[in-house]
């Protein structure tokens, strides 16, 4: 599928995003990089942008082009180091990965998006166009009372938990537990036990079981081993509602040397 369309970069970045991208303080960054489904130029299709400062050309691929590279090229966003593009008729669940050429034209490994909001299931490797998590949230009397407190004066209690080992399904070949699962069994116990928060060691996708999470490829990505980013919502409103915080382990210092993956990214 060739992207039919003549926009730029300009057309796809606003202004106000670029500067404060290039000032450091986009603080919202996810909603400027990653695969975004748009509705643009009277077609639907997904805008994808991409910051790979040192490459010499970038090219979107997916199960829509047929992995080729050079159907979908992005285009440079002057000297920001983001590229950008939209391809029409691509919507939610298309597979995808960048086909990235460095600076001195060698061919990388094809590149999952490193701000991709979904990804396939290990040991599958492709980033999954989502967009972001349109969750109708029902912790409104937690977010009222967390605004009303002062966490630095009440009592806080944390269980600290690896989804992938607190509990597994014998009985469907030691299968992982679903968020849905999670949210029944995990936080009746760690109401009944007085905790007040749960602590999640690394969720956010990665390749190798082993790591425990500790060497992620996507950091927006909560990992589909238990469900899709919207059931993960759902389970941190459960959360919520049950009157527990979530605090989620982040490790941006342990990538991985997985092909697909930062090293050696652009």
């Amino acid at each position: 599928m060739n992207d039919s369309t003549h926009l730029t970069p300009g057309d796809l970045i606003g202004d106000l995003e670029r500067h404060l991208f290039r000032e450091g303080r986009l603080l919202r960054l996810y909603e400027l990089l990653g695969a975004h489904p748009i509705y643009l130029g009277g077609r639907d299709g997904t805008r994808f942008v991409v910051w790979a400062p040192n490459a010499r050309e970038v090219s979107v691929v997916g199960d829509f082009n047929g992995w080729h590279a050079g159907r979908n090229p992005l285009r440079p966003d002057g000297d920001s180091g983001l590229w950008a593009g939209f391809v029409p008729g691509v919507g939610a669940g298309a597979l995808y990965k960048y086909q990235i050429t460095g600076p001195r034209a060698e061919s990388q490994a094809l590149k999952a998006d490193p701000v991709a909001f979904r990804a396939q299931h290990p040991p599958e490797t492709a980033s999954v166009v989502h967009g972001l998590v349109q969750h109708p949230w029902q912790d409104e009397r937690w977010i009222d009372a967390r605004a009303a407190s002062d966490p630095r004066r009440a009592p806080m209690s944390v269980y600290e938990v690896h989804l992938g080992s607190w509990a597994r399904i014998h009985e469907h070949n030691d299968r992982y537990l679903s968020y849905d699962e999670l949210a029944d069994r995990l936080i009746p116990y760690a109401c009944e036990m007085g905790f007040t928060h749960l602590e999640l060691m690394p969720i956010a996708e990665y390749p190798f079981d082993g790591s425990w999470g500790y060497q992620p490829v996507s950091l927006f990505a909560p990992s589909i081993r238990h469900g899709t980013p919207d059931e993960f919502a759902a389970f941190v409103d459960r959360c919520h509602q049950a009157g527990l915080g979530v605090l989620l382990d982040w490790v941006p210092g342990h990538f991985p040397s997985d092909a697909h993956g930062l090293t050696r990214f652009d």
